[in-house]
């Protein structure tokens, strides 16, 4: 079937960088590279995961409130299944790229700082990376930080929700929940895979009353669309647990990371969204009752 002709409204264009992507000829290669990831991404659901009691991370950090509530101790795994084309991390993609760590090893890093996230209203999250894709390590690493009385979060994308053994969750105090697109066609073309895990997984979580902070990267021209926003504040007015929606500017501070990656950042040319967008989003959440910050 033939393309269909560009629109020729340079503002069309700039809200369209899929479109772009097809189009403009040194763009090509950049969506060369993305078929390329997404296959790379469907492989990292075949790799094996680690004996019981280790895991493979990138890393662990401080943050201070955007990885829940207070400050946070944060665990990046690695390995992910999905090639979100805003990613922030690209070097949590795949397991291989990481180094492997007992649970031990990190409860021992943890302790180190219970005090100072303990007073400061915090606790422990486990990021990523996609932490579902090691049930058995991120399982036990919360449980172990539940038991001794820090507070625990998981940030997901919900995609390997049937992973999360209802332990698991019961060890989760808060679940931060990634719903990149409320559109399903749009949910396939920003992250290469299917949005129905993801709402099937939030639906579970309103069941077992597992507390959710919903997290939604705005990015114009993909994620913006009015009738997706109204569509993801619908479905979270239905929910019952979910505390806030976390409307997330795209950003493009992740691009120096691509380039020492060897790797092109699709949406190098996006801008993130201005303050008139982002004030219609959260009006938009707040006419379904949706509390977002």
């Amino acid at each position: 079937m033939p393309e269909k002709p560009l629109d020729d409204s340079a503002a069309r264009l700039r809200h369209e960088p899929i479109a772009r992507l097809r189009h403009e000829p040194i763009a090509r290669l950049r969506h060369e590279s993305i078929a390329w990831l997404r296959q790379d991404a469907a492989a990292e659901l075949c790799q094996a995961e680690p004996a019981a009691g280790s895991g493979v991370i990138e890393s662990w950090d401080l943050s201070i409130g955007v990885d829940g509530p207070g400050t946070r101790f944060v665990v990046f795994t690695c390995g992910c299944p999905l090639r979100c084309l805003y990613c922030h991390n690209p070097e949590t993609w795949r397991m291989r790229d990481g180094r492997r760590v007992t649970v031990d090893e990190v409860m021992t890093e943890v302790d180190r700082y219970r005090r100072f996230i303990s007073v400061a209203g915090g606790g422990v999250t486990l990021s990523g990376g996609e932490p579902l894709l090691q049930p058995r390590f991120t399982g036990e690493l919360l449980r172990r930080c539940h038991e001794s009385g820090l507070h625990t979060a998981l940030d997901t994308s919900g995609f390997l929700g049937d992973r999360a053994s209802d332990a698991l969750l019961a060890d989760t105090d808060l679940v931060l929940l990634d719903i990149k697109s409320y559109d399903p066609r749009g949910y396939r073309r920003l992250t290469g895979a299917s949005l129905e895990p993801t709402l099937r997984f939030a639906r579970r979580l309103a069941d077992l009353g597992r507390p959710v902070w919903v997290r939604f990267v705005l990015v114009p021209g993909l994620t913006d669309g009015e009738d997706n926003v109204d569509g993801l504040a619908r479905f979270v007015a239905t929910l019952g647990n979910v505390e806030r929606v976390d409307v997330l500017p795209f950003h493009r501070m992740a691009a120096g990371k691509y380039t020492r990656l060897g790797l092109t950042f699709p949406l190098a040319d996006v801008e993130p969204p201005d303050h008139a967008l982002l004030d219609r989003v959260h009006a938009q959440f707040a006419a379904h009752g949706v509390t977002s910050v």
